[in-house]
């Protein structure tokens, strides 16, 4: 397995001592020295940011861990956790470290990840993902969320001959998308990204490419199509998020993006894979004329994916679109271990029976104990909440003291195919006693004073609920 002498000296030692209640429990002041270390050489101190310690809770989140597997977490300061958190922000649908998909990577690191040619599973993950959407005939594979998105607008732009993107939530950072914000001090991805989020370094050129609008106003897009239809590439959307579509929303998109000449593209990096086998627009009946995966496809290694209808999908022939390590074997290794094994477990009905049990356990202790709470989403990605005008400084206590009692709890939860009962009901024991504090806090006023003055950070909102 490559594991070093430390990693040894962890899992045979100092676990074997944690779970005997042997020896003092390891403090967190390393992993947050790390971390200040980190922002003085890391721009924003981390790659991604939904990791950044300061959305969950400053001078407290663990930034790092050493070990993942199943839904429990070490951090590099020798601490245990389970996750009821975000779980790999959306990547890991089947668990951290899944055995299956890891046993495909190892197997083709061994055998070699990168050669002069590429491996043979990109044509095994074209066949599945064109099986499973039977209205696509052909497949890209690019490696992140968002180059992924940029590679289906460039495709629709090429397949159109048009410049101008309608847009519908949160698709990644690239300068067509960040574009919404350029015209005029427009502030076009409040709802979708961050409020007030400056396009510095977008080319001024693109002013007025990319088109806002909101989830199940259809008015909106409809205003859109009648401004810009003759420009018009592409309506580019995630298909659902946290609520549903309202009946006639999606079959009106379609209808608009056929009349007009558009490409509708829909996004399924976040929501894919969790409510269906395949795209969340199967479960609605809509068919696009591409759709773009991530995350969830390979359960954490890299890998995207973008598959559509010849019609468009030829486009890519006629434009440049291509990349040295969209070749390399891991990512096709893992999606296709990945999807093989969603095809025989039902992972969605899992992933909702565990989020529905934490969900209603949320509500029930909110009557115990008196607490005003909130809850939104959906089952397969749980919202929950204080209703309070402190809530987000109720949320960040709450974080804090859940660390204490070995969970990473945040205001989301994704569950996981590892996730079982046990966890979820260890998770509200120790929330009950929590929430015994957040009502002691809510009642004397001072809950700023026991986060020492430092609530989370707020994350960026979507327009798609």
């Amino acid at each position: 397995m490559c594991l070093k002498d430390g990693d040894l000296e962890r899992i045979f030692r100092t676990n074997a001592r944690q779970l005997l209640g042997l020896g003092e429990n390891p403090d967190g002041d390393l992993v947050q020295q790390q971390y200040r270390h980190a922002k003085q050489i890391i721009p924003g101190g981390t790659q991604l940011l939904s990791k950044r310690p300061e959305l969950f809770a400053p001078d407290h989140w663990p930034a790092y861990y050493e070990q993942a597997i199943g839904c429990e977490v070490i951090d590099t300061a020798g601490r245990r956790f389970i996750d009821m958190s975000f779980n790999g922000i959306l990547a890991c649908i089947l668990g951290f470290a899944d055995p299956d998909v890891n046993a495909a990577v190892i197997r083709r690191v061994h055998l070699g990840s990168m050669a002069t040619q590429q491996t043979h599973d990109e044509v095994r993950l074209a066949e599945m993902l064109c099986q499973i959407h039977p209205w696509a005939e052909l497949a890209r594979f690019p490696r992140t969320g968002g180059e992924s998105m940029a590679v289906a607008v460039r495709i629709a732009r090429a397949a159109t001959g048009r410049s101008k993107v309608a847009i519908c939530g949160y698709h990644g950072w690239h300068d067509w998308y960040l574009a919404a914000n350029l015209a005029g001090g427009s502030d076009g991805l409040a709802g979708h990204l961050l409020p007030g989020l400056e396009p510095a370094g977008v080319p001024d050129g693109l002013a007025g490419t990319t088109l806002p609008f909101r989830y199940n106003h259809l008015d909106e897009i409809e205003r859109i199509v009648a401004v810009h239809q003759g420009d018009l590439a592409a309506i580019v959307m995630e298909p659902t998020r946290h609520v549903d579509p309202e009946p006639g929303f999606l079959e009106g998109v379609r209808q608009l993006a056929s009349r007009c000449g558009a490409r509708l593209i829909f996004d399924e990096i976040s929501i894919g894979w969790r409510l269906c086998l395949g795209g969340a627009h199967l479960k609605f009946g809509i068919e696009p004329d591409m759709a773009v995966f991530a995350k969830t496809i390979s359960n954490g290694f890299a890998m995207g994916a973008v598959i559509g209808n010849r019609a468009t999908m030829a486009a890519a022939q006629s434009t440049f679109i291509s990349s040295a390590y969209w070749t390399e074997g891991v990512g096709p290794a893992a999606a296709v271990a990945c999807i093989d094994k969603m095809q025989r477990i039902d992972v969605p009905s899992h992933l909702a029976k565990i989020g529905s049990r934490l969900t209603e356990g949320w509500r029930q202790l909110g009557e115990r104990t008196g607490v005003a709470v909130t809850t939104g989403g959906r089952p397969e990605g749980v919202v929950v909440g204080f209703d309070h005008p402190e809530a987000t400084a109720l949320q960040t206590l709450f974080t804090i003291r859940m660390l204490d009692h070995g969970f990473l709890a945040s205001a989301g939860f994704n569950p996981t195919l590892a996730h079982a009962p046990r966890h979820v009901d260890a998770y509200l024991a120790a929330a009950a006693k929590v929430f015994e504090e957040i009502a002691e806090a809510v009642e004397r006023g001072d809950v700023l004073k026991r986060i020492d003055g430092k609530p989370k950070h707020t994350m960026f909102a979507r327009l798609t609920g």
